[in-house]
């Protein structure tokens, strides 16, 4: 039995899924965040384990008359073989779309700050630092436009004030799994904590840059 496979971004690549078989031509376990994963269930349930570790969005593919899995994280879905490609390529791009949403924080107006299912309340003072954070997430916030929002509200703060807000904010979103990583020589950028960081590796307090 053969599955028609999308595999990443627009461009389609057809891709063979047997029952006796692996992974697609013999694709690596670990693909690109942003592609979907094509588990065979329930044969590789061990595989959907991984996925869910590694926030890899997944696309069960339910064989023969086995009980179809219940999938309530977002980054999940299932389909029973045949199917169409056109119905294929719709769960994908489904299913990345789910991902990709649940990838990116989001500041409501009240200080709450939500990242996949969790949230953390930030203070007033580092409200407006986190709202430029969000809007770039994944890029360098410059130094001088943090200490700018500073010194707007306190014309007296220092680069010491700034490092100290720095490392209070990155305790306050720990809980979100994310991270104010440094940029040498230019700011910080705001990113989602790698899954494969050692959790034992734990930063001083604050990186100057």
């Amino acid at each position: 039995m053969e599955l028609l496979m999308s595999v990443s971004g627009s461009r389609r690549s057809e891709g063979s899924y047997r029952r006796s078989g692996g992974c697609a031509q013999g694709r690596s376990p670990r693909p690109a965040r942003e592609d979907v994963k094509f588990v065979r269930w329930p044969a590789e349930r061990h595989l959907r384990d991984l996925c869910r570790e590694e926030r890899i969005p997944c696309l069960l593919v339910v064989e023969g008359g086995a009980e179809p899995p219940v999938c309530s994280d977002p980054r999940e879905d299932w389909v029973r073989t045949p199917i169409s490609p056109s119905d294929l390529d719709a769960r994908v791009a489904a299913l990345r779309q789910r991902s990709h949403d649940r990838r990116t924080p989001v500041l409501d107006p009240a200080g709450t700050l939500s990242f996949r299912t969790a949230s953390v309340v930030m203070s007033s003072t580092h409200l407006e630092l986190m709202d430029l954070f969000v809007e770039r997430f994944g890029q360098v916030v410059y130094r001088w436009e943090l200490m700018a929002i500073l010194t707007k509200r306190d014309s007296t703060s220092t680069r010491n004030a700034l490092d100290l807000h720095i490392m209070r904010m990155r305790k306050r979103i720990a809980p979100l799994d994310l991270d104010i990583v440094t940029a040498w020589g230019r700011g910080y950028a705001l990113e989602e904590k790698s899954p494969w960081a050692a959790v034992a590796s734990k930063p001083s307090a604050v990186d100057h840059c």
